[in-house]
């Protein structure tokens, strides 16, 4: 047996600050645009700089790190950078509440929250770092902002917009949940105000093109498809002629032509604007009060299946092409602008929302499809499925498949209508009536109209001073300083746009400034953009699949296609992790259940810290933080400290080890293939199992000193992406050259890793019927599922009464039928 050595308890925060110290001096994590090496980018959602990291921001970077520092160990030249997401509506509220200006808040967080980044060990580049709400970056969002406008991706419009009461600003859709602003959770409204868009929808094809994703899991893909909402279906036309308006016929999507003999009313959106001038004398009141009650409501609220449908007529009607029927039309509030054409054709025999209107306000129900082999017209809900044609004059007896395709050729040959493609997603709309946010780069002048900023006079700077008080206006637009100014084109007195750009703008490129976050003469410096990306290993939460990815997706497609970037996808690969909890439930002050990483810090060290939360469990599920969890974590980094610095000298020089070096390569194959798949928790339980095999090797003096020597500086080569300090420090108390954090993964042997190979004999009833070849490790459930469904048992069982399955643990199995 070696020598055992007296050695003290683990002393995390003394080692921890000496190293990080060293790396920072010795610059270990500088990035070389030089480096000859295959690159890999690697980059986890910046935070906002809200105040602390709590547990919830390491459960997100750690891991990341680790895997980030195992690509370095594989050869690659790692690119991971770190930054701020320092723009929004978070800081200006905290800024209200305590009476600080938002940037003194943002910067005095964003200092703090850097030295806690600091104390997890990551591998950043902090050369590297951006602050979204510097002018040295958003300088860059004016830029690209205009850029869009010349090329018509950037418009400006009135529309109705959803707004917070509480925030006094506009959201996106994307920012409203369940009704309520996702920020503050207040009732979300209705207002029409003068917005900016970005025209995200000429992209929608692009976007729903996922082949050069590497990979992504399916669900945000199927999230990102759901939302742009693409639909197959016919612009069909009905005749307004009669009532002497302008507009000669109203449009509505469907995609189902089919049912077009069976139309028995129309319905428009409360936002519509043909309503005022398709509602009778007698009618406008009732319809005025109640297009202002519905604009109350949000989306949410109208669409809900559970919730009463409800609608106004308009006191006219429309003429059906194809029959010549008059049609009543309705303003209903299950109807939206922001689908199709905000006009519907109510098919009430079909659609069970239009069942329920109809038989709610009396309406004819008229059935134009049949189930087949069944005349019965009697339904107690709408029949929305195939079925045999009636009702439909040209096109009775027909399948009602068939008949899609050939009514929407008839009104197209009648020029009623023509085919065409719905989506559901809608332009992006980024004006905000904020203070803390990119400045809009426009000017209005009375003479030239709208006039954008000239790129040579950009940024367009917020004023340190301003009311960034919520009044439902701007803040720009009382500062009259920054409002007034003078045209770019004729030098006239002009007003600038006092609206701030959506939040979301400054991370829809982000990932491109990390190439070259110094660069003057443009957003990115192109050479270093072919260099770094895209992005080959995205990480973050999946709530951002229709906001954050959605964005970045479309800005990377639109970028493209003007020429300013070569590639067209952001992030080659996306990850999402879990939700950490404590106590089985959310996190939240209000339950004094948040907890503080910086106390664990300081108690136990980053690394244990660190290896905790990947061990939890898989890390795309989440984990419950327990006290008596860290503290296992604690206790066996304390053995690893204590095995590690043992004193070989004395272990024998004559055994062979066979077994200690078939667990080591296998340990160094599955601690690799982990890593690569973020399966860190297996990982880390490979590694314990390695290290509880080499202290049960030392007691039975079963390892000789060149095999010891082996186990432990490949053990600390494949805990050092988990474990930075502690690899560190041990890697030098174990005589090798500084640093271990420049030195490769462990290669393994396949012939040793190979598990050892046992033959199982297979009886039924006391008789060999076959032997099968299994891994000796291979768990009793298994061996079983495969006797039982080899070919040469299964004639032997089936038809057969299973009464018994005796196993023998690596030598037989004996099934016994009747």
């Amino acid at each position: 047996m070696g020598k055992p050595k007296k050695v003290f308890p683990y002393p995390a925060t003394k080692i921890e600050k000496r190293w990080q110290l060293k790396w920072e001096e010795d610059l270990i994590n500088k990035v070389s645009d030089d480096d000859i090496r295959p690159k890999w980018y690697q980059l986890t959602m910046y935070p906002y700089p809200s105040g602390d990291l709590h547990i919830g921001h390491w459960y997100n970077y750690a891991p990341a790190d680790t895997q980030a520092r195992f690509r370095r160990m594989q050869g690659y030249n790692v690119l991971q950078p770190i930054g701020f997401d320092a723009f929004g509506l978070p800081a200006e509220n905290a800024a209200i509440k305590r009476n600080i200006h938002p940037y003194k808040w943002t910067m005095e967080n964003i200092s703090n929250m850097r030295n806690q980044f600091k104390s997890l060990g990551p591998m950043y580049d902090w050369d590297r770092e951006i602050i979204c709400a510097l002018p040295e970056y958003y300088r860059w969002n004016q830029w690209l902002f205009l850029k869009l406008y010349e090329n018509g991706l950037a418009y400006r419009k009135k529309a109705p917009v959803v707004w917070c009461p509480s925030c006094q600003t506009v959201l996106a859709n994307e920012q409203v949940l369940n009704g309520l602003c996702e920020r503050c959770e207040t009732p979300v409204t209705r207002r029409d105000l003068q917005q900016w868009f970005l025209h995200i929808t000429a992209y929608n094809e692009q976007l729903l093109d996922f082949s050069g994703l590497i990979d992504w899991p399916k669900n945000i893909i199927a999230m990102q498809r759901n939302w742009i909402g693409r639909s197959e279906g016919v612009d069909i036309r009905f005749d307004i002629s009669h009532l002497g308006l302008e507009t000669k016929s109203l449009h509505t999507f469907t995609t189902r032509i089919d049912t077009i003999y069976g139309v028995t009313f129309i319905a428009l959106a409360p936002e519509h604007p043909m309503i005022k001038n398709l509602t009778s004398d007698q009618q406008i009141p009732l319809v005025n009060s109640y297009i202002e009650q519905a604009r109350k409501q949000t989306e949410i609220e109208r669409l809900s299946t559970s919730r009463e449908k409800t609608g106004v007529s308009l006191g006219t009607y429309a003429i059906n092409y194809v029959n010549g029927e008059k049609i009543p039309l309705f303003v209903a509030d299950y109807v939206l602008t922001t689908y199709g054409t905000g006009i519907v054709m109510g098919v009430p025999a079909h659609d069970q929302r239009d069942f329920l209107f109809a038989t709610k306000y009396g309406i004819e129900i008229k059935h134009v499809i049949r189930p087949e082999n069944d005349a019965l017209m009697e339904f107690s809900e709408a029949y929305s499925s195939e079925g045999i044609m009636v009702n439909s004059e040209l096109f009775d007896n027909l399948p009602s498949s068939q008949a899609i395709h050939d009514i929407a050729n008839y009104i197209e040959s009648k020029n009623w209508g023509h085919r065409t493609i719905s989506y559901r997603i809608r332009d992006w709309l980024i004006s905000r009536q904020r203070y803390w946010g990119t400045p809009i780069p426009i000017v209005y002048c009375t003479k030239c109209g709208t006039v954008p900023v000239p790129l040579k006079e950009l940024p367009v700077l917020l004023p340190p001073t301003a009311e960034f008080k919520p009044t439902g206006e701007s803040p720009l637009a009382t500062n009259y300083e920054f409002m007034n100014t003078k045209c770019p084109s004729c030098s006239n007195p002009a007003k600038r746009e006092t609206d701030t750009m959506d939040t979301f703008v400054d991370s829809a490129w982000y990932m491109f400034r990390f190439a070259s976050p110094k660069y003057d003469d443009g957003p990115f410096d192109p050479s270093l953009m072919d260099k770094w990306l895209p992005v080959d290993q995205y990480t973050g939460g999946a709530e951002h699949a229709v906001m954050h990815l959605l964005y970045a997706r479309f800005f990377t497609k639109a970028l493209k296609s003007l020429g300013l970037v070569k590639f067209n996808e952001p992030f080659l690969r996306l990850f999402n992790q879990g939700t950490i909890i404590a106590g089985g439930t959310k996190m939240s002050k209000s339950k004094g259940n948040v907890i503080n990483p910086d106390d664990y810090v300081e108690s136990v060290g980053a690394d244990i810290v660190r290896m905790y939360l990947m061990f939890l469990g898989p890390w795309e599920q989440g984990g419950d933080w327990t006290d008596t969890g860290i503290n296992g974590i604690n206790r066996w980094v304390n053995r690893i400290w204590e095995l590690m610095q043992r004193d070989p000298s004395d272990l024998p020089s004559n055994v062979e080890s066979p077994e200690t070096k078939r667990k080591l390569h296998q340990t160094i194959e599955k601690v690799h293939n982990h890593l690569d798949k973020f399966k860190f928790n297996t990982a880390i339980a490979s590694l314990m199992e390695l290290s509880n095999h080499m202290s049960v090797a030392w007691d039975n003096s079963n390892i000789s000193q060149k095999i010891w020597d082996e186990c432990v500086t490949k053990f600390l080569l494949m805990i050092a992406p988990f474990a930075p300090h502690l690899s560190e420090e041990l890697w030098e108390r174990s005589g090798h050259a500084y640093s271990i954090h420049t030195q490769p993964f462990p290669e393994w042997d396949s012939e040793l890793s190979a598990e050892e190979l046992v033959t199982v004999v297979v009886q039924i009833n006391g008789k060999l019927r076959e032997r099968i070849e299994i891994p000796v490790s291979t768990e009793e459930s298994d061996i079983k599922e495969m006797a039982l469904s080899s070919p040469k048992i299964k004639p032997y069982i089936d038809s057969k009464q299973l009464k018994n399955l005796i196993y023998v643990p690596n030598k037989l199995i004996n099934i016994v039928v009747d």
